[in-house]
């Protein structure tokens, strides 16, 4: 069944009214007819079973048959802070996290990130992820669209850190402290921040700022993962291990 997000406010009276790119979506590419049901959240935690009753040019009216819970979103909530990676991996990484169940992603330029973003460029990459995040939201059924917040740098991300039950650091010299057990001894933990460095990885001196400000730096095993693996691969052992994976 074919998913979709609405406002709240275009819930009423047991009618949603769907606007913007998905009314083409549906009456075009999906070729849906009146009277085909779909499942449209409001991105609230509320998911609402409907039928097709109205196409307009520009809206879509659908009449709600079930409202129930959503049950697609982990009890943890993480964050991505993903250093700037080259090409197009980015759209991969908020693609594969959105399914996966991260919360949202913050990028973020380090002293070895080699991407290179004006303001102007940084907000229409911006733009780009989120709706990337938006359709990969769509077809994993999420209850909810994560975020992709603006282009910060590791100064504002610490400032961030009291926000969270724990931030996590993968680091590649890490030896003593791996994920397994550090999640191992947080198993209470309801806000986790994920900090993956750029392609260069982080310097010695960055990692020492972030362990200062209360990050755990830990190694997520014997093998080096790039930083388009990484996140992923952390994400996913995280809610594995604390959330609704598995």
């Amino acid at each position: 069944m074919h998913h979709f997000f609405v406002q709240s406010t275009d819930i009423n009276d047991g009618i949603v009214v769907i606007k913007g790119d998905d009314v083409a979506h549906i009456t075009r590419s999906l070729r849906l007819d009146l009277g085909d049901e779909i499942s449209v959240s409001d991105g609230e935690g509320q998911k609402y079973l409907t039928e097709l009753l109205e196409f307009g040019e520009y809206f879509v009216k659908a009449k709600v048959l079930e409202e129930f819970k959503v049950q697609a979103e982990p009890r943890v909530k993480v964050t991505l802070v993903q250093g700037l990676p080259k090409s197009k991996k980015m759209d991969m990484i908020v693609q594969k996290c959105t399914e996966i169940g991260v919360e949202e992603f913050i990028p973020i330029d380090t002293k070895r990130t080699v991407v290179n973003l004006n303001k102007k460029k940084a907000q229409k990459r911006q733009e780009r992820w989120q709706k990337i995040v938006e359709e990969a939201a769509k077809q994993s059924k999420r209850g909810k669209i994560p975020k992709v917040k603006e282009l910060s740098d590791l100064k504002q991300i610490i400032g961030k850190f009291d926000s969270y039950d724990l931030v996590l650091v993968p680091w590649e010299d890490e030896e003593s402290q791996g994920l397994k057990e550090t999640l191992g001894s947080n198993l209470e933990v309801e806000r986790i921040m994920i900090i993956i460095g750029p392609e260069g990885g982080f310097s010695l001196e960055e990692i020492e700022q972030v362990k200062r400000a209360g990050a755990k730096s830990v190694t997520l095993g014997p093998r080096i993962l790039r930083t388009e693996t990484a996140g992923i691969a952390t994400l996913s052992m995280v809610l594995y291990q604390l959330g609704d994976l598995g």
